[in-house]
């Protein structure tokens, strides 16, 4: 489906934006960043030694991040830092401050977060460090920006599947800036809702080590067992995106940081890929009318790198065939981008007469950038810093006077300096002597100051030292009875989970929870209301305004799966009502104070944590997952569609790899259940794993983790399946029977992801 972008401007159908828009160009490696610099970008995002989402990157070392900020700052120029993966308690604790502490009294520009407790740790502990949220975050709509806006993040980096519709939405609600791909690699799911790498082989996506089992092939059948195309069909794998030619319409949305993805890639990549949007956005600066794409130029990108050709990504369009690659073949050609150096034009005023001090004045102007703390500081004026130094003495000419050329040619020798000549004067008497050394002493010593001058804006002073959340301590009885819980998808499952006496409640939704409100089911259960996995476009009113009345009657809350939905409900004031579900990650006990601070009811336990992990977690809170086909991914395309048609209606495909293990794909066209939803909808695909994760005979662990409650989650069980598997839990949880020997994966309970 293509959907339509709205005219912003009566007069000339566009939007201007008041602020100039920002390249930002990735970097694995120094050499890449040098790349980028040189090739025109604006901003350079990068990742350090910890806690990057591209841990197979080249990556920095603490002493590099160091210089590339400093080189970044010399051009007036920005870098970015990548804190964008998940924590655990240890290392927020033992590493997370040290890590950041010298970039921040360095002058780093901002850092660009997942994780809540990350999050909560930085504006507690770095107050001035700014913080973006990562495309991770699963920012969907202007609601959850509106919140993050609140919390004190200053950009926000949303979902890649988002309209430009969408965008501008979000650009109206809130002030705080927006940053989008332009250019690169396309995850099939959601950034940071894939857990498919996690699970199927302990390389979370979360944690930046993702093995990218959606480049894989499968074989794929209907829910009529019948095979859909060919054996070695990639039915996961989509295109780069490519949107030279949308340029103007992604600034008319409101987007101000043009990002390009590729840590990955390699520095001639980089290069050409930043230099080849460098050259249209200044284009589109100096002349926006009849702007228009060569065909040579987009070949050019194509040539970079290509796996199946390119699209626009979901700009214009929602899902379908000719965004998928359906392969893994990739295409790297030999086109050079011919790797520059970035160097800055100093003015410079050299004075030697006899008798005097040798004197040189440097001055500088970067581009445009604005610098906190500038006004009133001598020597600054509109951004330009000068310095003026002087050494020695200049001595009369015994013998052979110094001549013009020969000192020139000594002050021209800038090395590997960040730094070039625009136009060097020389004032000097035609009968004098200086020592070739002094000259070199004066032209370090002055370029020298002039960096520690231009450096000097930027640094931060040392903050306080850190404080921590403390460590819960575990109940001292953990067979005391617990509640349990079960959420459900259908009012045949609710119904037959309900006559359990060992349920405390439910999660349905919408038109379950319907039907479940007129038989009184309140009554004898706790009931919830669930959101949708993924949240787009208006929430719908209807939704809100029946939840508050089924409130009124007795219902309990709401189920919460996203950030979205979240900022929906807090706007309502409806936090306390929340019980936050797996997909809000709660990996270290920041995370975990951060909604005790929003005053929700209650957060779900990481499914990617083991057991000695989360037993480092405060869970008295907190309710544990036990049983349910975990979902690996949650998808903006749809498999049915891509490889058949779309019927829109809620069926499944089947994918099998390559050990024949089957993985359902379901479509969920009717993501709200209001039973009336128009027919313009966000719908979305959920893949479920092969197995359900299941911790029957783990129960005595589990119990000692001081969990709050726990959760059964069914999907696609039958009503007789369903009500059996919660018999056997209830039973060996609450009523000490013997587990049966039904076959689960453990997830990550024993092994723990990387």
């Amino acid at each position: 489906m293509v959907v339509p972008f709205i005219c912003l401007d009566k007069k000339r159908g566009i939007m201007k934006n008041k602020r100039k828009p920002e390249l930002l160009a990735p970097a694995g490696s120094y050499e890449a960043f040098e790349a980028a610099l040189g090739a025109g970008a604006d901003a350079v995002y990068v990742g350090g030694p910890d806690f990057g989402a591209r841990a197979y990157a080249k990556n920095f070392t603490q002493e590099e991040l160091i210089s590339a900020i400093r080189t970044a700052h010399l051009h007036g120029k920005k870098l970015y830092l990548t804190v964008n993966t998940l924590l655990k308690n240890r290392e927020l604790k033992e590493r997370l401050y040290h890590s950041l502490l010298s970039c921040y009294e360095e002058g780093l520009d901002a850092v660009i977060v997942q994780d809540f407790g990350v999050l909560r740790f930085i504006r507690r502990t770095f107050p001035d460090l700014p913080v973006h949220a990562s495309t991770q975050m699963a920012v969907t709509g202007p609601m959850g920006m509106r919140f993050l806006e609140k919390l004190g993040v200053t950009r926000v980096v949303p979902a890649r599947e988002l309209s430009l519709e969408e965008l501008f939405a979000m650009h109206q609600a809130s002030p705080i800036e927006i940053e989008a791909f332009i250019h690169g690699a396309l995850c099939y799911s959601i950034s940071g809702q894939c857990l498919m790498s996690s699970i199927l082989g302990g390389r979370s996506g979360n944690r930046g080590r993702c093995a990218q089992p959606c480049r894989l092939s499968y074989r794929v059948k209907d829910e009529n067992n019948r095979w859909v195309k060919g054996k070695n069909i990639c039915p996961l794998s989509l295109k780069d995106i490519c949107t030279l030619d949308l340029l103007p319409e992604i600034l008319d949305a409101g987007v101000i940081s043009l990002k390009i993805e590729g840590r990955m890639k390699q520095p001639e990549y980089t290069a050409g890929v930043t230099g080849m949007y460098r050259k249209y956005l200044d284009i589109l600066e100096d002349k926006r009318e009849n702007f228009k794409v060569s065909d040579e130029d987009r070949k050019y990108l194509l040539e970079i790198f290509s796996r199946g050709g390119s699209c626009q990504g979901y700009y214009r369009q929602q899902n379908g065939p000719s965004m998928m690659a359906f392969s893994n073949e990739k295409k790297t050609g030999n086109v050079s981008s011919g790797l520059k150096k970035r160097k800055e034009k100093i003015y410079g005023n050299l004075t030697l007469f006899a008798g005097c001090p040798a004197i040189l004045e440097l001055s500088y102007s970067p581009h445009g950038y604005p610098r906190k703390g500038n006004s009133g500081v001598s020597g600054q004026n509109d951004g330009q810093i000068s310095v003026s130094v002087s050494l020695g003495e200049v001595q009369p000419a015994k013998e052979r006077p110094m001549e013009e050329s020969r000192v020139r040619r000594q002050m021209e020798k800038l090395g590997n300096t960040e730094f070039c000549w625009d136009r060097l004067d020389i004032q000097m008497d035609r009968n004098i002597f200086i020592p070739i050394g002094t000259l070199n002493e004066l032209r370090r010593n002055a370029f020298s100051t002039l960096e520690e001058k231009i450096q000097a804006s930027y640094r931060r002073k040392q903050p306080g030292l850190p404080s921590y959340v403390p460590e819960e301590k575990k109940p001292v009885h953990p067979e005391d009875p617990q509640k349990f819980y079960v959420s459900c998808e259908t009012l045949k499952q609710a119904s037959a989970l309900a006559a359990s006496p060992g349920l405390t409640g439910l999660y349905l939704p919408f038109h379950v929870m319907r039907n479940c409100m007129e038989e009184g089911l309140y009554r004898r259960k706790e009931l919830y209301l669930s959101t949708p996995y993924v949240t787009r476009g208006k929430f719908p009113e209807e939704f809100l305004a029946q939840a508050e009345s089924w409130l009124e009657m007795g219902m309990k809350g709401f189920l919460v799966r996203n950030l979205e939905s979240y900022g929906a409900l807090k706007e309502r004031g409806l936090a306390e009502k929340c019980v936050i579900d797996f997909p809000l990650y709660t990996w270290n006990n920041e995370a975990v104070a951060f909604w005790d601070d929003e005053g929700v009811l209650r957060t779900t336990m990481p499914v990617e944590l083991n057991e000695k992990e989360l037993r480092h977690r405060n869970n008295s809170r907190s309710e544990f997952l036990v049983y349910g086909y975990l979902p690996l991914m949650q998808s903006a395309q749809c498999v049915r569609k891509n490889l058949l048609r779309c019927e829109k209606k809620e069926s499944y495909m089947i994918l099998k790899d390559r050990y024949d293990k089957e993985f359902p794909s379901v479509c969920v066209c009717d993501p709200w259940k209001t039973g009336n939803t128009k027919e313009k909808q966000y719908c979305y695909n959920i893949l479920y794993n092969s197995l359900p994760y299941g911790l029957l005979k783990e129960h005595r662990q589990v119990k000692g983790l001081g969990a709050g409650s726990m959760r059964l989650m069914f999907t696609m069980e039958s009503a007789e399946e369903a009500a059996k598997i919660l018999e056997e839990f209830t039973g060996v949880y609450l009523y000490g029977k013997a587990p049966s020997e039904r076959v689960f994966t453990k997830g990550h309970f024993k092994r723990g992801a990387e």
